[in-house]
Order: structure tokens, then sequence, then C-alpha cells
């Protein structure tokens, strides 16, 4: 009896660190990683600007200096709010307005550097944890240790950290889909209680709806999970039930109206914006994707599929996530499991099929599955949580062995993370620590770009991490610089062939890589005359 009574109080010690170091982590260390091309997109719409207006500014081939970019990076006078939500209608239609508003207010309120934007992500992670509490309650009930062991999970799993520290909206996302689940699961909880409760259980699933869609399109999929998991569990009648479930959706989805007018508007421009998602890759690598990024829910230590370690956890993280998910639909009520399964199937399928067939969409990044995450995260805290009290002695000494293996996996992550300049979540930034590195060491330098492509936005990344003494030199269209010959290091970042070979013809230069990567090439120019 005694070591009955202390076990829960051993754990909710556990429980209390891993949040936290979960929390400390978050702001630990949070302007360190390279400020990246999709975070300078996030200032960008925050200044008012468009991007088209910043090429007609500064990418005309004068030369600037690195504050020129600030103009275009934090609030002003010459622009209002209104602005904001304008430039994402006009440029960014894929990304509805909700925070950036949010982000808009905070940096007026509390200043424009790094690590003021990136806060508001890692205190709106914050509300996380009552988020998967309240939904662990709605869904488990009653059983034991649930909802705190999901708490432990969701403080120290290393694809939080990520978003939890990055200038963009997924994180709020993530809050915005636990709280539309568990006003749903509240909602069909207190169905038969009176008219009155009815009615604001309802009206609460329809704002939190709603919301979500403010904040990311794919907030679509969740809808559709739940409609499968509300008619199922309806048994495919027309109840009382599903008609005030259809009423509180179609409330949220005309709340998203406005938003969802202005995307049909710029189809066009949604479709070319969004057009990096459709590069294709052999089916090989693309399944080799999906496993590490699930294994990412877990241990995260900047792995490709280059480092042969990851050969060695995927497999293990892809078993232990499959029995969760067996376990739970062998062991609880279907309204619970086919919950968790639709959630995590539904939002994946639409991103995975087209893979499949057609052969690759790069678009199958940790941020467009988080919602299938969070599914599979509720599977492996129900398993967990229902093992560390199995009768077996043995089993449960087990089962604790394999928790403390993935607390300590998700410790070192968030250790490796802290320390790191660049991540993987930074894409086609990840380089630009090490390029800035190299043309900060240079004497009087200059660096060359122009607007196509990935340049625009690590022009933009480039400028947080370069000193004052780098000069810029910013073009349109591959028009062929005026370069002043007082410059002693000239740098080419990412040019085409075509426009390097001109600019090579028209200067008599010679040039040479000096940093490659899988995204961009950094080019030295060699002047040929500074050697006479």
């Amino acid at each position: 009896m005694r070591h009955l009574q202390l076990a829960p109080n051993r754990l909710q010690f556990l429980i209390v660190i891993l949040l936290v170091v979960g929390i400390f982590f978050r702001f630990f260390n949070i302007d360190r990683k390279v400020y990246w091309h999709d975070e300078t997109f996030t200032s960008l719409r925050i200044s008012g600007y468009t991007a088209n207006e910043v090429r007609q500014q500064i990418f005309n081939g004068r030369i600037i200096d690195k504050e020129s970019f600030a103009k275009f990076q934090s609030p002003n006078m010459e622009k209002g709010l209104s602005d904001t939500i304008m430039s994402l209608e006009i440029e960014d239609p894929q990304h509805p307005p909700l925070y950036y508003i949010i982000a808009r207010f905070w940096v007026e309120i509390f200043g424009n550097s790094v690590t003021i934007i990136r806060s508001l992500s890692a205190f709106i992670s914050l509300l996380i944890f009552p988020s998967i509490y309240w939904l662990c309650r709605e869904l488990f009930k009653a059983s034991v240790w649930v909802s705190e062991v999901a708490i432990a999970l969701m403080a120290i799993s290393p694809i939080h950290l990520v978003y939890a520290q990055e200038a963009r909206e997924y994180i709020l996302w993530i809050v915005t889909i636990l709280l539309c689940s568990a006003s749903l699961l509240r909602a069909l909880r207190l169905e038969s209680k009176d008219r009155a409760s009815r009615i604001l259980t309802w009206g609460i699933y329809a704002v939190t709806l709603g919301l979500s869609l403010y904040t990311f399109l794919l907030s679509g999929f969740v809808a559709v999970a739940h409609a499968i998991y509300v008619i199922a569990t309806a048994k495919f009648r027309f109840t009382k039930t599903v008609k005030a479930y259809l009423l509180a959706s179609l409330a949220g989805f005309l709340a998203f109206t406005p938003w969802m007018l202005v995307v049909i508007d710029n189809f066009l421009q949604f479709d070319s914006s969004t057009v990096w998602t459709k590069r294709q890759f052999p089916l090989e690598i693309l399944i080799k994707s999906w496993l590490l990024q699930l294994s990412r829910i877990f241990l995260d230590l900047n792995f490709g599929f280059e480092n042969p370690f990851s050969y060695v956890i995927t497999p293990i993280f892809l078993i232990f996530i499959g029995y969760s998910i067996y376990f739970l639909c062998r062991t609880t009520n279907y309204k619970i499991w086919l919950f968790i399964v639709t959630l995590i199937m539904i939002p994946a399928l639409p991103l995975v099929l087209p893979d499949l067939i057609f052969g690759g969409i790069r678009s199958l990044s940790e941020r467009y599955l988080l919602l299938s995450y969070l599914g599979i995260q509720l599977a492996v805290t129900y398993l967990l949580a229902m093992q560390l009290h199995n009768k077996s002695l043995v089993r449960r000494r087990i089962w604790q062995t394999i928790m403390g293996l993935v607390i300590i996996c998700g410790l070192v992550s968030y250790g490796a993370n802290s320390q790191a300049e660049t991540w993987w979540s930074k894409v086609i930034s990840y380089g630009n620590p090490q390029v800035a590195k190299i043309i900060n060491q240079a004497t009087h330098p200059l660096l060359i770009s122009d607007d196509s492509g990935i340049n625009y936005g690590n022009v933009f990344s480039l400028s947080y991490l370069l000193q004052p003494k780098v000069q810029f030199q910013l073009v349109k269209d591959h028009s062929i610089p005026n370069i002043p010959d007082e410059f002693i290091n000239i740098f080419l970042l990412n040019p085409s062939d075509t426009w390097r070979k001109q600019i090579e013809t028209n200067y008599k230069y010679k040039t040479f890589v000096i940093y490659s990567d899988n995204n961009y090439l950094l080019w030295k120019v060699e002047n040929p005359r500074l050697k006479m």
C-alpha cells in the first residue's frame, strides 16, 4: 500500500519537473538560431509592406547597407494594421491573418528584436499544456494520469520546441486544434443537457473552429476528421447531435467566409506562392522523410538520412507508434480510438496520397503533418499512462524504463537544439550562418543577389547575421549590376548560371564556389585587375 501511495506522488513530481524544463527551454537561447527565410516574411507582413514594394525600393541595383532592410521588418508610421492584412490578401492568401494581427500588436508593444517576436510563439506554446489536459480529460474521462502524462510528453517533445521558437503561426495552430477538439468532445458530452447549455457548448466549438481556420487553412482537415467522427459515432443517422454539429461547423465556416473569398479571388497568387510544394522526389526519399519526421516527435538531433544513426532510430519509433495505436484500438471504447485515428489519418491522407500517386511533393514537411502528430502523441500518451499502472510488476518496470528513455530522448534533443545556430527546420536558410561567417571575415565585402526564387528571403535572413561593414547590391530580373571598383571582396548569392556568366563576361571576372548546400551556392568573384 505504501508503494501505491507514493507512486502517484513521484509521478506528479516528475511531471512538474518536466513541465518546468519544457518551459525553460522554450525561452532559452530563443534568438540563437538563424532568423530564416519564412520568418523574414512574417516580419515583412507585420511591417505592412508587400514583397513587390520591397523590390521597387531596394532591389534596384543601388549599394545599400543592412539598415536598409529594417524598414521592411518592423511596424512603421507608413503602414498600419490594414496594410498587414492587405499584404497577406495580395501575396500570401494561404496564410490567414490571425497570427499576423496578434504578432503586429505584440511587436508594437514589446519591440522588434528576434527574441521578442519569437517569444510570442513561446508564450503561445504554453497554452498547449492546459489545452492538452482539457482534451485528454474529455477524451479519456477518469483514466489514470493520462492528462498528466500528456502534459509531460508535450513539454519535452522536440517537434513542439521547434515551432515554439519560430516566428510563424504553426504553434498557434496546434493550440487552436487542441481547443477545437476538446470543445467538440465537451459539446458531445453535454448534448443531453438543457438547451441553453447546448447552445453555449456548440457555440464554443464554432468559435474555436473559426479561430483555427483563421490561423491556418489546413484546419479544414480538422473539420473533416471531426465530421467523420460525429457521423460515425451517431451510426450514420441524422440525429439531433449530428444536426447540432453541422450547424456549429457551418457557423465556423461562415465566419471564415471573408478570408475564403480572398483565397478564391487570389487563387492564381495562392497557386504561385505554393509552387515550391510541387517539387518531385523519388518515392524512396519520401518514405525516408516520413519515417524521419515520425522519429522527430520523440528524438531530434538534427540528423538527416545521411547519418547512419537515423536508420537505427526510425524503425524503433515506428514500431513504438504502431504498437501505441494498436493498444489504443484494442483496449478503449470505439468513441475514443476512432477520434484519435481520424485525427491521425484524415489530415495525413490528402498530403500523403499525392506523393504515392504522382511521385512526390516536397510539402510533406513537419508543419503540414502536425495534426497527425497530435493524434500520435495522444495514442502514445494513453499507452504509457496505462502501462505505468499495469498490474504486473515486471511489465510496469519495463514501461517505466521505456518512458524514461522517451524522457531522455526529449531532454537530449532539447539540449542539442538549444546550442545550435541552425536546424533542419530552417530549410532553405540552413546554411546562412556559415555563409555569414565567410562574408563577415572578408575585407570591404559586397554581396550581390537578385530577387529570384529563394534569394529574396535569404538576403533578408542574411541581413540579420552580417556585420555593418557588408554592403549589398540587389537587382531585379537578372539585370547586370553596375559593380563599383572599390570593393575588394565580391560575392554572388545563388546566381543562375546564365546571369553569373553574363557578369563574368561584362566585367571579365572569374567566379568560383566557396559554399554550397542542397539549396543554393555562394560564389566568390575574382577581379583580375586587383592583382595587377
